[in-house]
């Protein structure tokens, strides 16, 4: 895989080059602001960019806004987002339009080297990658508690890690049931959320994800 980096911290940065060298990617550039990512991508477009949320010049929300105009100017490129903490407004920035190729990870993620490397790999395909604990509080703070109230203990379960992004056989091995559960579960998520009419892998999870979090 093809990989840009950006991140303004030189220990995590040089960690991630070391890091992803290792599992046999190849890192194109890693650089440490916003301006240079752009710069660097439109040189040569990766597979993934990966990119933090505050870095320079402002140290607010400049990565993100460059792995937006990443995402419009050159649409097959995936985009992993990393952020100190859990900003659902950043959130909901990346859920606007088509979520597929796109993921937002708590840097606290990148430590859990398989759980980085998976939704590193499913951007990569297409899929989504929304960190377990942005789900969660989505969950817990959405607007729509009397239609999630009607969820079973395990159609909760099996919706998280629908809004994380995973496909229904990895849903399957997760939570330990069968593939035919775990569609028979979605079918009466959709039905209790009222979003019978959602389709295809990247809508669904957009479909959920905008619900609950708005």
């Amino acid at each position: 895989m093809r990989l840009i980096l950006a991140e303004d911290s030189t220990l995590l940065r040089e960690g991630l080059v070391r890091l992803l060298a290792e599992e046999g990617h190849t890192v194109l550039a890693a650089v440490g602001s916003a301006p240079e990512l752009l710069k660097e991508v439109e040189k040569d477009q990766p597979d993934v960019v990966i990119a933090d949320v505050r870095m320079p010049p402002s140290h607010t929300d400049d990565g993100l806004r460059a792995a937006m105009e990443i995402r419009e100017r050159w649409p097959p490129v995936g985009v992993l987002v990393l952020s100190q903490y859990v900003e659902r407004r950043y959130a909901a920035e990346l859920m606007k339009g088509d979520t597929g190729g796109v993921g937002y990870l708590l840097k606290d993620r990148v430590v859990q080297i398989d759980e980085f490397l998976d939704a590193l790999e499913r951007v990569a395909g297409g899929r989504t990658a929304f960190d377990p604990e942005v789900v969660r509080q989505l969950l817990g703070s959405g607007s729509h508690g009397d239609l999630l109230a009607r969820l079973t203990e395990r159609e909760r379960a099996v919706l998280a890690e629908m809004a994380q992004g995973h496909t229904n056989p990895a849903i399957a091995g997760r939570l330990h049931i069968s593939l035919s559960a775990v569609e028979k579960h979605i079918n009466a998520i959709f039905d209790k959320l009222e979003l019978t009419g959602t389709t295809g892998y990247s809508r669904r999870v957009v479909a959920v994800l905008r619900y609950l979090g708005s």
